[in-house]
């Protein structure tokens, strides 16, 4: 049988599916022994007692008006006549040993005309006959007394059990949420203190995660000193072609000159991509006075971008240089095979998105995500001489996103016809 129908009722947090497992059975225990007892107690044992009490209903009903009186202060009844009787039986909608009351009265009692059960204190019968009669009783003598109180101590002591198992679970799945807390901290490039508790196997799953970070960490730093010497060594032998080229006629070292440059800038993208994000620190940041920043600075030095469309407000935890860097990389990339540039923000309570949009040729979609690897060049046109770097720019955006916690995504434009480039980070 197919129960997918059933996640949508599901709770998806932790604490929600843990109380869900707690509450339930003891509901269902609680509804069983209530039907149990609703049978047995309210049904089989009012039964009996009515039934008692009808013998000594019927002695005094038929007895003369002489003994009548007598019989019936002897078995405590109060007899009235001539008394005009309902048309109908009378109780409560909620009075459940009440059916089982009249239902026995009215099986036993000839002459029945009705029977009124007003509250938990009395009950009178009433009898067809010359003259009618009203007998009055204690409803004590029909019905077990107090019977509400086993539903006072099933739901107090169910309670009771449900907040100690509540109290005592919350200690327990609390390793798993701080486990959690630093997973997820950790995703978006924070590592915050974590010390392994719990259960055995909650232990063993923090212990797994710390090495786990460790390793991380330890390749990241390796990554990045690799990547720093190879770059600051290339420097040195740049300098001396520098110096070199600065001999040369000028019509000569143009030329090479280009080269040169072109080869810096090379350095300082290698340089970019070893840096990435985790050095710098996380800061409270208006992204939307952050993006627009960046876009003025980037239309002060000529490049055709415009601040398109901003929605939403608030702050959120980034690392400021780290995002500038990405979105100066998509603005870069966006002007450079394309005529024009728009940016837009979206903020929601739950997320933030930056767009950038451009009207060139954009990438295929089966081809987007090589286009996020490093040093990858999808076209021969778009080679050094155009300008177009070592294919790192969608590659260091790729990165920071991922250590904001966030992602990526390339897609068509629909306005402008070419890439449309969105970073998008959980607020």
């Amino acid at each position: 049988m197919d129960f997918s129908w059933l996640k949508r009722y599901v709770p998806r947090g932790l604490y929600g599916r843990a109380a869900l497992i707690l509450v339930l059975p003891v509901v269902v225990v609680q509804l069983v022994a209530s039907v149990v007892f609703i049978q047995r107690h309210f049904e089989g044992v009012t039964t009996q007692m009515t039934r008692t009490l009808t013998d000594e209903l019927v002695l005094v009903a038929q007895a003369g008006p002489e003994d009548r009186d007598r019989l019936a202060d002897a078995l405590n009844f109060t007899v009235v006549e001539g008394r005009e009787p309902p048309v109908r039986d009378v109780r409560r909608w909620y009075d459940l040993s009440g059916v089982s009351v009249i239902r026995t009265l009215r099986n036993r009692v000839p002459d029945l005309r009705a029977v009124e059960l007003p509250d938990d204190y009395v009950v009178r019968v009433h009898l067809v006959g010359e003259p009618p009669l009203t007998m009055s009783f204690a409803r004590s003598r029909v019905s077990a007394s107090n019977p509400h109180q086993l539903f006072v101590n099933m739901a107090f002591f169910g309670g009771l059990m449900t907040l100690v198992s509540y109290l005592y679970l919350r200690n327990q799945l609390r390793p798993i949420t701080r486990l959690a807390a630093a997973a997820e901290a950790f995703g978006k490039g924070q590592t915050v203190p974590y010390r392994p508790g719990g259960a055995t196997e909650v232990r063993a799953a923090g212990q797994a995660f710390l090495a786990m970070r460790s390793r991380i960490e330890r390749q990241i730093e390796q990554r990045t000193l690799m990547l720093s010497g190879v770059s600051h060594d290339l420097r040195t032998p740049l300098t001396r072609l520098k110096l070199g080229l600065s001999m040369l006629e000028d019509d000569e070292k143009e030329p090479l000159e280009r080269d040169v440059t072109e080869m810096q800038r090379m350095i300082d993208e290698f340089l970019a991509f070893a840096r990435g994000a985790s050095s710098e620190q996380v800061a409270e940041v208006d992204p939307i006075e952050l993006v627009t920043a960046i876009v003025e600075d980037a239309a002060r030095g000529g490049a055709k971008v415009t601040l398109d469309e901003v929605d939403g407000e608030g702050t959120v935890n980034i690392r400021p240089g780290a995002m500038r860097r990405a979105v100066e990389n998509l603005i870069s990339n966006a002007v450079r095979y394309g005529s024009r540039a728009e940016v837009s923000v979206q903020m929601t309570d739950k997320s933030l998105r930056i767009r950038v949009s451009d009207d060139g040729p954009g990438i295929p979609a089966d081809r987007r995500e090589e286009a996020m690897r490093p040093f990858a060049r999808l076209e021969p046109a778009r080679n050094q001489n155009r300008g177009s770097g070592v294919g790192l720019g969608l590659a260091i955006a790729t990165d920071i996103a991922r250590t904001h916690g966030g992602v990526l995504r390339l897609g068509e434009s629909r306005k402008l016809g070419g890439l449309q480039a969105d970073i998008v980070l959980a607020r």
